[in-house]
C-alpha cells in the first residue's frame, strides 16, 4: 500500500510499504478513506525527529471503512465505516474504566515511561504506524472504532479521532461556570473548534492570536478576538473589568514560533546525533511558554488553566507563585477520546452542522500531495488551518 512516511528532518514521502495484516483478536484493518494532518504532526516534522525511525508511517486522525476484524471483535464488522480514535485502549483496564483512556494499563509504553500507545507517534508512544496511508491496522479493535451512520459526510465524524474530542476536554476542563467567560489561546484546529463548543453553550468566548484567516473564523463563530502580537492579557483584563475570565484553554503547546531562544533550541536539536538528542528533548526545558503563560496571566483568581496543547520539556520554569497566589487549577493531559464520544456525537448530527466541522478543512488534498500540505501547514501559506487527506 502507499503511505506517507517519515524520512527526517522536513522530509516526509509517500512510498510502497508492507499491506497490515490481522495479528491479534482483538485488531481489525480499515480501508482509509479519510485521514487529517494534525497541529502535533508537525511536531514530528521537525523538533521530535530524535525519537523517529526512518520508514515510519505518521498520521493519527483516520477513518475509513472496515476491510477484517479478529475473533473477539464483535462491535463492528467489515464494510462498516469507523472513525479510529488516535490513543489506543482497552476499555477494562482500571485507568479506562475511570475514563483515563489515554493512560490505558494494557497498552502504556512502560519502557518510555509514557501512557496509552498512540497511532503514528514516534518510539514514546510505541511506534504504531499511522493511518496517513491506504490502509491502517487497528489494535485493541474491540473497543476503540467508533461506528459512523451511512449518510454523513465523513468531515462531521473525522475529528472525533482527535481534535474535537480534544477540544470538547480542554473546555470542560476549564471548568467554566454556565454563562461564564473562557479565553482561548491559539486558533488552530483545536482552538476554534473549543471556540465553537464554548459559544454553543452560552459562553463569553475570546480567542487570542495573531493569523488574521483564524481569528476571523474565530469572530464568525461568535467570540471576541484578540492579538497575540499585543499584550493578550492586558485585553482580556479590560474585557473583563479587570477581573480576568473564568478559565482559559491554552491550545497552542510547544511550537516555538514567535519565541526566538525556544525556537533555536528546538531547531537545534534537529542538529545533535539522536542518542544526545533524545535526552536533551526529554530533559531539557525547551518548550515556548508564552500561552501557558498568557493563560496563567489572563484567568482570574480562583479559576482554571485547562491545557491541550503539548508540551515537551521537562524544566521550564513556570511562574509558581503567581499560580499559588492566584489560587488556580491546572488541568493537563491527552484527550480521553472516548470517555466524551457519548456526550459529542449527539452534536455532531444535529442539523445545520453547528460547530462547523464540514467546513473546517481548508485543503483537501490525495495522499500523494502529504509531502508539500505539511509544509504548506507548518508554514502557515495559502490560509491552510486543515487539511484532509483522501488516499
Amino acid at each position: 500500500m502507499k503511505a506517507l512516511t517519515w524520512q527526517g528532518k522536513r522530509d516526509v514521502r509517500v512510498e510502497e510499504v508492507p499491506d497490515p495484516r490481522i495479528q491479534e483478536p482483538t485488531d481489525a484493518v480499515i480501508r482509509v478513506t479519510s485521514t487529517a494532518i494534525c497541529g502535533s504532526d508537525l511536531h514530528l516534522y521537525e523538533p521530535l525527529g530524535p525519537f523517529l525511525s526512518k520508514g515510519d508511517v505518521l498520521g493519527h486522525e483516520t477513518m475509513g471503512i472496515v476491510e477484517e476484524v479478529g475473533d473477539e471483535v464483535t462491535h463492528i464488522r467489515a464494510g462498516e465505516r469507523v472513525v479510529v480514535p488516535f490513543n489506543i485502549s482497552c476499555g477494562h483496564c482500571w485507568m479506562c474504566e475511570r475514563g483515563l483512556m489515554s493512560q490505558c494499563e494494557t497498552t502504556q509504553v512502560r519502557s518510555q515511561g509514557k501512557g496509552a500507545a498512540l497511532f503514528g507517534y514516534t518510539e514514546l508512544y510505541g511506534s504504531v504506524p499511522g493511518g496517513q496511508a491506504e490502509y491502517l491496522r487497528v489494535p485493541q479493535a474491540h473497543f476503540g472504532p467508533i461506528p459512523v451512520p451511512e449518510g454523513v459526510p465523513d468531515e462531521r465524524f473525522l475529528y472525533l479521532s482527535d481534535i474535537l474530542p480534544t477540544a470538547w476536554q480542554g473546555v470542560e476542563y476549564a471548568e467554566v461556570p454556565e454563562g461564564g467567560s473562557l479565553a482561548v489561546f491559539g486558533l488552530g484546529p483545536v482552538g476554534l473548534l473549543a471556540v465553537a463548543i464554548g459559544v454553543r453553550r452560552g459562553l463569553r468566548v475570546i480567542g487570542v492570536d495573531n493569523v488574521p484567516e483564524r481569528m476571523a473564523r474565530a469572530e464568525g463563530y461568535g467570540a471576541t478576538v484578540v492579538t497575540s502580537d499585543d499584550d493578550p492579557v492586558a485585553a482580556i483584563h479590560e474585557l473583563t473589568e479587570g477581573r480576568g475570565v473564568d478559565g482559559t484553554l491554552d491550545a497552542v503547546g510547544m511550537e516555538a514560533h514567535g519565541s526566538p531562544v525556544a525556537e533555536a533550541a528546538i531547531k537545534g536539536v534537529g542538529f545533535v546525533p539522536d542518542v544526545l538528542a533524545k535526552p536533551l528533548m526529554e530533559r531539557a526545558g525547551i518548550d515556548r511558554l508564552a500561552a501557558l503563560r498568557s493563560s496563567i496571566g489572563a484567568v482570574r483568581r480562583g479559576g482554571t488553566v485547562s491545557v491541550s496543547g503539548v508540551y515537551g520539556g521537562m524544566t521550564d520554569p513556570l511562574p509558581m507563585m503567581e499560580i499559588f497566589d492566584k489560587q488556580l487549577s491546572l488541568r493537563f493531559g491527552q484527550c480521553n477520546v472516548k470517555r466524551w464520544v457519548d456526550d459529542i456525537v449527539p452534536v455532531v448530527m444535529e442539523d445545520g452542522d453547528p460547530l462547523g466541522l464540514e467546513t473546517l478543512a481548508t485543503h483537501r488534498l490525495p495522499l500523494e500531495d502529504a509531502p508539500a500540505a505539511y509544509e504548506m501547514f507548518q508554514k502557515k501559506e495559502d490560509g491552510c488551518i486543515k487539511v484532509v487527506l483522501k488516499p
